[in-house]
């Protein structure tokens, strides 16, 4: 005997009811019960037109008659004509039992429980015949029957039990229905000793099929589902689930009871009793991967089965000295909700005693507070309980699994991976068969969570890099067209997936949460929105993506006093823009223990250097325990640059101006020329070797003549042309003594300076061409021979390959 559970909602439509009926067809000579329901929408609608009948609306003949006309249309749609007339009149029978019932209760002004049930079932007994009636009209075989007039049930404490020896009596009176083609069933409902009818409520159909199943002696339930079978994690929030082929009674029950209600526990708990197995199909893919719950699951690898969520959930806390080693105090929290009728979500208690806190539904959570009130009044007053407090807006994750008592660890790597990516953990709770480990988080952080958490046990193949990229001029330009590049070579080697979410520059800013198209980017760009760092920010943080990043490519004063905020949230901050680590040293060191104390990055290599690992060898030379003594510098490419190409030709005017143009100075020349971007960049170093620096402690010896410092950027260059001879004798000194001039930065014993030098030949700085830095760090370790760092240290193309390689670092929480 095979058993199939139908639910209402894949039979809203005729289309539907067609492609259900054809999946049949292969079983129309073999003995089979399907079990319908109805609908989701009908059962709610009938549920109002009773409400509003109770109180005395007159309105509800017009909506219970709206509903009788859709079920008239929808019979003439899926049954020839030749075969109409029963079902249409069964359907008119129906609406009329339904109408004389509403009338009754507008009557009396009372809605009892029973009436309720009587009501709500007819979406079932409705859905069930035309379902039959459809069937037979193609193949001939079916049958169909009121499953009150099978199942005899009580409902004891809360739970239906079903009545074994009544309801096989009542098999016995149907004969020899069951015994070939198809049967169909109403299900969600039964009658009891008294012949009242009893709705099951939610996941009714689920425990009327596992009951038939069990009566029938049925080999298998069929579920098909309007969802999807069970899955690593519910697809519309987590898009990488996949479809989990088998799972033991007990995991899906754990996973039952949060989103994955893709079986009712009750029915589960029948299923186990009786040994049947469960397979779970999803309707709009009836041929892909089903899943299977039974016992007999094969061995496994993975360390957990699923990851489940609920939200909308309160979390209410009571706790008090009054509490510690008191016996009976958890019995009366739980008597006082009991009494309630309200159902525990979840319970966690400390050690101490001294606090315990309880999970409900949200729409519970003033009705909950009132209860412990008042069951623990006098504590209160007296102080020694303190008033009861809760969090709205929680929702519970949980992981599930047999396989995790095998697995040491598994605690530590959830809650760690949740906490790298600033997701707080509320409360804690797992039972002791370790079958589950649930926790409580912010309603806000529930898809951040589950993804991280469906990551780092499911994926192991690319963890996702969420950019947030400000500033599109050339080194932006040239960053996004290398990730564009990269991306794919990243994601074979790295097993990382860049995902460029949002963009934004001085006119625009576009965010997209599945990912900008690169290959059209400045088209999408143009028609975004108009540009609002903050806004752009704020919609960063809104959308709590996993291993989010923000990446400044900016010289603004705007985006630096961002940071903080989204370090706050876990999400790491990647700055070619040098403002926030040569802001003030209050200001850079708070940023960097944010980074610390929310387990994200803040990094900004290409502050110094362009592409050249400076900052980060400088950093390992201190975790190493090594001590910086000394350091000498040429870092500005732009001044080094100017130097080894003005060689008394042509003015040094033009040189700057060539400079310039190819993309080596910042938009105003001066910035480098006066040392001050130099001054910046050594600052930053003394504060990575540990040194509490502030521009003011800088000595700058500047070779620009106090005049071209004035004015606008034009002026500036008429300037220079004018103190040409004051750069010709800077440079005809230096060839004189065979030397070259450098702008160099230099540290020792916690003091820095910036100047322009002569350098001799046999000085490491001496051969630097091009746009060329270099750094000579004299340390304990490297006390007669310094560690060198050399290379290109200017030019958007090295820029953005340094900020490409800070945002990989991110992920390597």
């Amino acid at each position: 005997m095979k058993l199939i559970k139908i639910e209402g909602n894949l039979l809203s439509t005729p289309e539907m009811f067609f492609r259900a009926l054809a999946h049949l067809e292969e079983l129309k000579n073999i003995s089979t019960t399907v079990v319908v329901t109805g609908s989701t929408d009908t059962e709610k609608s009938l549920l109002e037109i009773a409400m509003s009948a109770r109180d005395q609306s007159l309105e509800y003949a017009d909506q219970l008659s709206r509903i009788e006309v859709s079920y008239l249309s929808l019979t003439r749609a899926i049954i020839p004509v030749i075969d109409q007339s029963a079902s249409l009149s069964f359907v008119k029978q129906r609406f009329n039992a339904l109408e004389e019932l509403c009338k009754g209760v507008q009557l009396l002004g009372e809605l009892p429980e029973k009436t309720i049930h009587e009501i709500i079932n007819h979406a079932s007994i409705i859905s069930s015949y035309l379902f039959a009636a459809a069937y037979n009209a193609i193949y001939k075989n079916g049958h169909w029957t009121d499953g009150r007039e099978i199942l005899v049930a009580e409902r004891i404490n809360g739970a239906i039990l079903c009545n074994e020896e009544a309801s096989l009596a009542n098999i016995q009176k149907i004969g020899n229905k069951l015994e070939s083609g198809i049967h169909v069933i109403s299900g969600s409902a039964a009658r009891d000793a008294r012949s009242n009818t009893i709705g099951f409520g939610k996941g009714g159909g689920d425990l009327s099929a596992s009951f038939y199943a069990g009566l029938l002696k049925a080999n298998e339930i069929e579920i098909w589902s309007s969802q999807h079978a069970y899955t690593t994690a519910d697809p519309l929030l987590v898009k990488n689930a996949k479809t989990i082929s088998e799972i033991t009674y007990e995991e899906a029950i754990e996973l039952s009871h949060f989103e994955n209600n893709l079986v009712a526990p009750a029915a589960l708990n029948n299923a186990i009793k009786k040994r049947i197995p469960i397979k779970i199909r999803a309707f709009d893919n009836m041929m892909g991967v089903a899943t299977l719950i039974h016992h007999d699951v094969m061995p496994k690898t993975e360390m957990i089965t699923g990851i489940s969520s609920m939200d909308n959930i309160a979390l209410i806390s009571i706790e008090g000295s009054g509490m510690i080693g008191v016996p009976g105090f958890a019995k009366r929290v739980f008597a006082g909700l009991n009494d309630a009728s309200i159902n525990v979500i979840l319970i966690s208690q400390g050690a101490s005693e001294h606090s315990i806190c309880v999970a409900v539904h949200n729409d519970a959570k003033n009705q909950a507070i009132q209860a412990l009130e008042n069951s623990f009044e006098k504590e209160i007053s007296n102080g020694i309980i303190q008033p009861i407090i809760s969090s709205g807006d929680v929702s519970i994750i949980g992981l599930v699994g047999e396989n995790m008592r095998n697995h040491p660890g598994i605690s530590g790597r959830m809650f760690g991976s949740l906490g790298r990516n600033g997701v707080n953990v509320l409360a804690i709770a797992q039972g002791s068969n370790e079958r589950n480990i649930s926790a409580v988080i912010q309603s806000s952080d529930r898809i951040k969570a589950l993804n991280v958490l469906h990551e780092s046990f499911f994926e192991d193949a690319k963890k996702e890099l969420n950019l947030f990229i400000v500033g599109t001029g050339n080194v932006g330009k040239k960053l996004i067209e290398q990730i564009r590049k990269q991306s794919e070579k990243i994601g074979e080697l790295h097993k990382i997936k860049m995902n460029v979410v949002g963009l934004c520059n001085s006119r625009k800013m576009i965010v997209q949460q599945q990912g900008i198209n690169l290959e059209q980017w400045e088209q999408a760009l143009d028609s975004g929105d108009t540009s609002n760092p903050t806004e752009f920010a704020h919609q960063m943080k809104a959308l709590n993506l996993r291993n989010s990043v923000l990446v400044d490519i900016t010289a603004n004063e705007i985006i630096p006093g961002l940071y903080a905020s989204l370090l706050k949230k876990s999400m790491s901050v990647v700055a070619c823009n040098k403002i926030a680590a040569s802001d003030h040293f209050a200001r850079y060191k708070e940023l960097k223990e944010l980074a610390i104390s929310y387990n994200c990055k803040f990094l900004f290599e290409t502050n110094v250097g362009a592409a050249l690992p400076i900052i980060s060898t400088l950093n390992d030379i201190i975790k190493s325990g090594d001590n910086i003594n000394k350091m000498e510098a040429v870092l500005s490419g732009t001044l080094n640059f100017v130097f080894n190409n003005y060689d008394g030709s042509r003015s040094f005017s033009s040189v700057v101006k060539d400079a310039q143009e190819q993309g080596f100075t910042e938009p105003d020349p001066r910035l480098d020329l006066s040392g001050k971007d130099v001054m910046r960049k050594i600052m930053i170093l003394s504060r990575e070797a540990g040194v509490a620096m502030e521009m003011k402690d800088i000595q700058c010896n500047g070779f620009l003549p106090e005049t071209c410092m004035n004015g606008s950027v034009a002026d500036f260059y008429q300037e220079m042309e004018k103190h040409e001879d004051h750069f010709k004798s800077l440079l005809n000194q230096a060839n004189e003594n065979n030397a070259k001039l450098k702008f160099v930065a230099s540290y020792e014993n916690g003091t820095a300076k910036v100047g322009l030098k002569q350098i001799s030949p046999e000085s490491d700085m001496f051969h630097l061409y091009g746009k060329d830095n270099i750094v000579l760090f004299y340390t304990e370790r490297y006390d007669q021979q310094p560690l060198v760092i050399k290379g290109a240290g200017a030019g958007a193309e090295v820029t953005a390959s340094g900020v490409f390689a800070d945002t990989l670092r991110t992920i390597n929480n």
